[in-house]
């Protein structure tokens, strides 16, 4: 683009948007003016914002058409500040008039969450704004705080719970058919030094004698501040003294310590936590040097990797110890010498692969420190050792073995670097027969099991010694992702699949080693557990995730990832009678700096014998997670019984939604009514449905595995990404997007609704699932837009597929385009790199025999399946899929 002149691109979506609050930004009415409910016109949205979320800085918008221009004068004003100068002695008034219906009081004085209807068949396309809010207010009056602050409860960030109001019976909570579960995402960053928890330093745990919960910002001090009652049990237990003195013996105010005023905070971990010494971080990495990963280039890129990154392994306490093994047919170890004794690396190769022995164990797992140089020297001539290698063959379960004997006295990580299937020796795989059997009855049964009772076996080892396996799986071959992925799935590791991998495109290159550095950076800890526990009444009854379920309710995790997430499943076994329940969850885990920590994370949550509470106080997002959990364990079953499990959960909510709150004699025609804060729910399912790992057709069977271990630990921001992508319009894009705004960070625009019916044939989007970028061109995109970004005015010269964008020095928009791209991969939290795949729309003037015809119409099915509100081959839209759930529950 010159810098003379701006160009205006074409702009009919502007024509759209403008009518369309779905694609702009609701406004915020005033904290203490009744809002209105405006007349709706086409396509437009009527919006309100309640002043209770308004105070709590929450956007609940657009109500229905169905609420007519009903005024909501009486919705009670809660000021949370309020609460902190005198308690809410009286109920919030009730509102009068037809919204009385729809909102109920607020129990035993107690501010709670509102509930709006909205009908969702009016709602086309659905507001998706709402998928970027916080979940509904979590509802605690400050006298359940010792000390009121704004960290007392934890932040969403680190945990979820779907519902946030929790019934008091299980009979309740049955029937209202929401689940009742935990998200936790323990760590946000790569990276601990990343804005770190606060921390207590001075050995002192204090917790409660029966229930073991630790002490929190929701207990009671009682006798004059001797004692402290548990908000868990009720137990009354004694403060110790060291609560009120320094560990020089100054008095200090127990009121300012970090376990009274954070929701979310660390104790150092005084001995009797730990069994041993806190070990050194250890890594021993498999490579594979078969033939196959010779010829694809990945021992050489792997290598080259592992090399770069030596100085940013986690390295704190200068421990941290590493061996390298290489395979193919048998096992190469290494003797490597410490610099100052020896340059002369030594090859030993094993070829029993029954019994494979370690010949020099005490010289090949060692100090990364010590051994730096010749470490070096080893990765830089590892791929002209193998170069010439003709061995297909690649032992992966010898291999295993072989690494776990060397460093099971320690414990740590096994990474395998691979791309040929495990075809000689223990865990021997064979490539299945996926025609005829895909998208059949029998796909999950032969397709998605575990081929070898090997990779389920040798996880309880693993996890009995304190070793994580983690697979970065590179090939254009089949590589049996579904028997593999057992390995990380059960040691708190990870599978990272590359399919159709090269080391000859520049592409592939720089996704693998930006993932493969980043994973061997990223921060981890030994030796860890994770425990949660409820209040008087809630157990933690299903766990989803990776790692080792030890006990009912004791999670093991050999090492501690920073990139995953889990799902807790929560049970009401008795009758609530306290007003709020409280949640804990505890990890204990030992750091690379050779310290033993605690980390505790406590949630306090209102109570609630309504259901219209419950319902509106469910988290929409959470939920998501929740059976996006349910549906990868009975995938692994029956994938066919799966899409119907998630259908069946949005028809019995809507259902029940339906029969127990909807009054029934709404005029007009029989809307389909949900609460405002579930409104993307069904979309979500519906979305769900349409994903990689679930949806019907004929989908590669490693393909499908990797995308349901991905939906197993993806935490749940990219998981709502990976599910309903997020689409950009470019060409129309604001004058101040893709440039930094005051604070430095690239402004993105606002996102779209995913449906081809707003992709314009002369626009440029760019469509985010978390997993790959894809940028739409349209086919019928004027000469200046793809001179503007590609440098061609050509639109059949632009290069498709797996490209990066060419830098344009004379391109403002170019600049602008490639700001975005490089903002949205920009991550501190997971590992992922995105691939960048353009794609050129369709077009009347396209030449049917074009070279690349059949490259284009790949791409664009597999771009346009992002589009999840669209009809998807065989699938429904999302309006045929509310229309068919209506007709279904008004059965």
């Amino acid at each position: 683009m010159s810098h003379h002149k701006k160009r205006v691109y074409p702009q009919a979506q502007l024509q759209y948007g403008a009518g369309a609050s779905v694609l702009g930004q609701a406004p915020i009415a005033s904290p203490n003016v009744p809002p209105q409910v405006s007349t709706p016109v086409t396509n437009q949205q009527p919006q309100f914002m309640t002043p209770a979320q308004q105070q709590l800085h929450m956007q609940i918008d657009q109500t229905t058409q169905s609420m007519g221009n009903m005024q909501l004068h009486n919705v009670p004003v809660v000021d949370p500040n309020s609460f902190y100068q005198q308690p809410v002695q009286q109920a919030a008034p009730q509102p009068a008039g037809p919204a009385a219906a729809f909102s109920q009081p607020a129990a035993m004085g107690r501010p709670m969450n509102q509930l709006y209807p909205i009908d969702l068949l009016t709602e086309l396309p659905p507001p998706i704004s709402d998928l970027s809010l916080p979940p509904p207010p979590l509802m605690v009056q400050p006298e359940k705080f010792v000390v009121p602050t704004e960290t007392a409860n934890a932040s969403s960030d680190f945990v979820r719970c779907t519902l946030n109001a929790v019934p008091k019976s299980n009979s309740l909570l049955k029937k209202s058919k929401l689940p009742l579960a935990l998200v936790i995402r323990p760590y946000q960053h790569l990276q601990d030094s990343v804005n770190p928890v606060p921390l207590n330093t001075d050995g002192l745990v204090v917790r409660c004698r029966r229930c073991r919960s630790y002490l929190n910002p929701f207990v009671t001090f009682v006798d004059g501040g001797r004692r402290w009652r548990c908000n868990f049990c009720n137990l009354a237990n004694d403060v110790p003294m060291a609560l009120d003195m320094s560990q020089q013996g100054v008095p200090v105010n127990r009121y300012e310590r970090n376990e009274i005023q954070h929701g979310v905070m660390e104790y150092l971990a005084p001995k009797e936590y730990a069994v041993r010494q806190p070990p050194p971080s250890s890594y021993a990495f498999v490579l594979d040097v078969s033939q196959n990963a010779i010829k694809n280039g990945l021992l050489a890129t792997a290598a080259r990797t592992i090399l770069e990154t030596l100085d940013s392994i986690p390295n704190h306490d200068e421990r941290t110890r590493v061996t390298i093994l290489a395979v193919d047919n048998s096992i190469h170890y290494f003797s490597i010498p410490l610099d100052e004794d020896s340059e002369n690396i030594k090859m030993m190769d094993v070829v029993d692969l029954d019994e494979p022995f370690l010949p020099m164990p005490n010289s090949m797992f060692v100090p990364l420190n010590g051994c730096r140089a010749n470490i070096e020297k080893l990765l830089t001539q590892l791929p002209e050792i193998f170069q010439y290698n003709i061995m297909s063959k690649f032992a992966l379960g010898p291999a295993l073995k072989a690494a776990f004997n060397l460093i099971k006295g320690i414990g740590g990580k096994i990474i395998v670097v691979s791309s040929t299937l495990p075809n000689i020796g223990i865990g021997k795989l064979q490539r299945r027969n996926e025609a005829g059997v895909a998208n059949t009855s029998k796909e999950s049964s032969q397709l998605l099991s575990c081929q070898d009772s090997f990779y389920k076996n040798f996880t309880i080892d693993c996890n009995k010694n304190q070793i994580t396996i983690d697979l970065f799986l590179a090939s254009e071959d089949y590589m049996d992702v579904a028997s593999l992925s057992n390995l990380p799935r059960f040691t708190g590791g990870q599978t990272h699949f590359y399919p159709g991998w090269s080391a000859a495109k520049l592409t592939d290159v720089a996704k693998f080693t930006k993932e493969f550095s980043k994973h061997l950076s990223m921060d981890l800890s030994m030796e860890a557990v994770m425990r949660a526990r409820g209040s008087s009444g809630l157990r933690m009854t299903r766990f989803y995730g990776h790692f080792f379920n030890r006990s009912s309710d004791l999670c093991a995790f050999p090492t501690f990832p920073r990139d995953q997430s889990y799902v807790f499943e929560v049970s009401i076994d008795e009758q609530l009678v306290r007003d709020y329940a409280y949640l804990q969850i505890a990890i204990l885990l030992s750091l690379n700096t050779g310290q033993r920590r605690i980390r505790v994370i406590t949630l306090a949550i209102p109570t609630t014998d309504s259901l219209a509470e419950v319902y509106a106080s469910a988290d929409q997002l959470a939920m998501t997670a929740y059976f996006a959990q349910k549906g990868v364990e009975k995938a692994y079953t029956n994938l066919e019984e799966s899409r119907e499990y998630l259908n069946l959960s949005v028809q019995e909510i809507l259902g029940t939604y339906k029969k127990e709150i909807v009054v029934s004699n709404t005029a007009g025609g029989a809307p389909l009514r949900l609460c405002a804060n579930l409104r993307m729910f069904p979309l979500l399912m519906h979305s769900l449905t349409k994903h990689m790992a679930f949806r019907a057709g004929i989908v590669p069977s490693d393909h499908r595995a990797a995308a349901l271990n991905n939906l197993e630990s993806i935490p749940l921001p990219y998981l709502i990404k990976n599910i309903y992508a997020k689409v950009y319009s470019l060409h129309d894009m604001p004058d101040e997007a893709g440039l930094p705004n005051e604070e430095g960070e690239i402004v993105l625009p606002e996102p779209i609704n995913a449906t081809s019916s707003l992709l314009e044939r002369y626009g440029l989007y760019l469509i985010d699932n978390s997993s790959e970028l894809f940028l739409w061109v349209g086919g019928d995109a004027v000469n200046e837009l793809t001179m503007d970004v590609f440098g061609t005015p050509d639109i059949l010269d632009i290069p498709i597929g797996k490209q990066e964008l060419p830098t344009l020095d004379n391109s403002e928009f170019n600049t602008r385009v490639r700001s975005i791209i490089a903002k949205i991969r920009e991550h501190d939290d997971i590992i992922t790199y995105q691939s960048l795949y353009i794609v050129r729309g369709a077009s009347l003037s396209e030449p049917v025999n074009h070279a690349s015809a059949r490259e284009v119409a790949t791409l664009r099915l597999w771009a346009s399946s992002s589009l999840v509100e669209d009809k998807i081959l065989n699938s429904q839209s999302y309006r045929e899929f509310l229309q068919n759930t209506k007709t279904k529950i008004s059965k």
